[in-house]
C-alpha cells in the first residue's frame, strides 16, 4: 500500500474513535438528565438523521473539492458538536450536530480510496479500512465505558482545569480533543490529483441527480445486491450496539460501564472478519460470502442462552466475526459498482442514505420496543429472526439475477 494509504487510515481511526466514546458519553449524559430509557436510540436516530437528510448534497459536495479539505472540515463540524455538549446543550441535539459532521466525511472517506488506489486493492484496503474502523469502535467503546468507571472518575476529578467542573465535563474535554488530533491529520491525506466537479448551487438539480444515482445503483444486478447487503448490515449494526448494552444490563447483570465495553467485544469479532475477508475473497467471489449472513441473524438468538459474561464473549465475537466477513466483501463492490456507474462521492452518498435510512428505520423500531416495555429476549429473537430473513430474501434475489444471464461470468463484467 502507499503511505498516503495509511494517513488516511489514521485520520479514520481518530475520529472513529471519537465517535464511538462520545456514544458513550451521550448516553450517560442523558442518564444524568433522567431521560426516559427509550431515548438511548434517539441518539442513533439523531445522528443518522443528517446522512439521510443531506445526502443529496454531501456527495456532490465531497467531489467538489479535494477529498483532504472535505474530511477537514467534516471533523471540524464534530468538534463544534463535541463543544456544544460540553457547553451543555441538550446530548440529542448536540450529538446530531457530530451526525452531521460524519454524513459529510463519509463520501470523502471512502471515496479516496477509489481515487487513489487501483480496484484491484479496494477489497483490501477495505479490510484495513474497516478492520481499523472497528478497532476504533472497540477502543472507542471501552475508552467511553472505562471513563466512567470509579477510578477514572476520581482520577479526572482530581485534576483541575478551568471552567471544567464535573467529571462529564472533563470526559467530553478529552473526546474533543481526540476529534482535534483527527483534524490535524486531514491536513496531511495526499491530494490524488482526480478533477473535481464543480458544485451545482441549485438544490433541486441536486437532489434530481441524486434520484437518478439512487435508480442507476438499485437497478445494476451486482449493486442492488450489495447495496441491498450492506443497507441491512448497518442498520443491524446500529440497533444491536444498543441492543447489547442493555441486554447485559438485564440479563447479564452487569454496570453500565461494563455493558458498554462489553459491546466492543462484537466489535472485535468485526475486525477478525474483516482482515480473513481482505486476505480469501477477492471482489469476483465477493457475492459468495452471503450466507454467513444468514448464518449470523441466527447466532444472535443464541444470546438469549447465554447465563453469564464468560460465555457472552465468543458468542459476541462470533457474531461481529460473521457480520466483517460478509460486509467487507459486499462494501467493496458496492463502492467499485458505484465509481463505476456514478463517481466515488455521489456513490457513497447512495449508500450512506441507504444504510442510515435503515439505521433510522432499526432504532425506531427499537425506541418502540423499548416504550412497550417488551423483554430484552423477546427483543434479541425478532432482531435474530429478521437479520436471516431478510438475507434470505437478498439471496433469492441474487440467484434470480443470475438465473436472468447466460452465466455468472457475465454477471462479474466490470469487476
Amino acid at each position: 500500500m502507499p503511505s498516503g494509504f495509511y494517513i488516511i487510515m489514521a485520520a479514520q481511526f481518530f475520529s472513529a474513535l471519537a465517535d464511538n466514546a462520545l456514544l458513550i458519553v451521550a448516553i450517560a449524559a442523558l442518564r444524568d438528565l433522567q431521560a426516559p430509557e427509550e431515548y438511548v436510540p434517539v441518539l442513533k436516530i439523531s445522528f443518522a438523521v443528517s446522512y439521510v437528510v443531506l445526502a443529496a448534497f454531501v456527495g456532490a459536495f465531497a467531489d467538489s473539492m479535494p477529498k483532504w479539505r472535505v474530511m477537514f472540515i467534516s471533523n471540524s463540524i464534530k468538534i463544534l458538536g463535541c463543544l456544544m455538549m460540553l457547553l451543555g446543550v441538550y446530548p440529542l441535539v448536540a450529538y446530531a450536530v457530530v451526525g452531521l459532521g460524519a454524513a459529510a466525511y463519509s463520501p470523502a472517506k471512502y471515496g479516496i480510496l477509489t481515487e487513489y488506489l487501483p480496484h484491484r486493492l479496494l477489497v483490501l484496503a477495505n479490510g484495513w479500512i474497516e478492520g481499523l474502523t472497528v478497532a476504533a469502535i472497540i477502543f472507542g467503546v471501552a475508552l467511553g465505558g472505562a471513563l466512567f468507571t470509579e477510578n477514572a472518575t476520581s482520577a479526572l476529578l482530581s485534576v483541575p482545569l478551568l471552567f471544567l467542573d464535573t467529571h462529564i465535563e472533563k470526559v467530553i474535554a478529552l473526546i474533543g480533543l481526540i476529534y482535534i488530533v483527527a483534524a490535524v491529520i486531514n491536513l496531511y491525506v495526499p491530494d490524488t490529483g482526480v478533477d473535481h466537479k464543480p458544485l451545482k448551487r441549485n438544490p433541486l438539480y441536486l437532489v434530481h441527480e441524486f434520484g437518478h444515482c439512487i435508480a442507476l445503483l438499485w437497478r445494476d444486478k451486482l449493486g442492488q445486491i450489495s447495496l441491498a447487503v450492506t443497507t441491512l448490515f448497518w442498520g443491524a449494526a446500529a440497533a444491536l450496539q444498543l441492543i447489547v448494552i442493555k441486554w447485559a444490563e438485564d440479563k447479564l447483570g452487569l454496570a453500565y460501564s461494563s455493558a458498554a465495553m462489553l459491546q466492543g467485544t462484537v466489535a472485535v469479532g468485526v475486525a477478525v472478519g474483516a482482515t480473513l475477508a481482505a486476505r480469501f475473497v477477492t471482489l469476483k467471489k465477493s457475492v459468495r460470502v452471503i450466507p454467513l449472513g444468514i448464518a449470523m441473524g441466527f447466532v444472535v438468538l443464541v444470546m438469549n442462552f447465554v447465563p453469564n459474561r464468560e460465555l457472552a464473549i465468543p458468542v459476541l465475537i462470533l457474531i461481529g466475526a460473521l457480520s466483517g466477513f460478509f460486509v467487507v466483501p459486499m462494501n467493496a463492490l458496492l463502492q467499485h459498482r458505484g465509481h463505476i456507474l456514478m463517481g466515488a462521492g455521489h456513490s457513497i452518498a447512495v449508500q450512506n442514505f441507504n444504510e442510515n435510512t435503515s439505521v433510522l428505520l432499526m432504532a425506531g423500531v427499537y425506541f418502540l420496543m423499548l416504550r412497550a416495555e417488551m423483554p430484552i429476549y423477546a427483543i434479541v429473537t425478532l432482531f435474530g429472526l429478521f437479520v436471516s430473513g431478510i438475507m434470505c430474501l437478498i439471496r433469492l434475489r441474487h440467484l434470480e439475477n443470475q438465473r436472468q444471464y447466460d452465466s455468472v461470468a457475465h454477471l462479474d463484467d466490470g469487476i
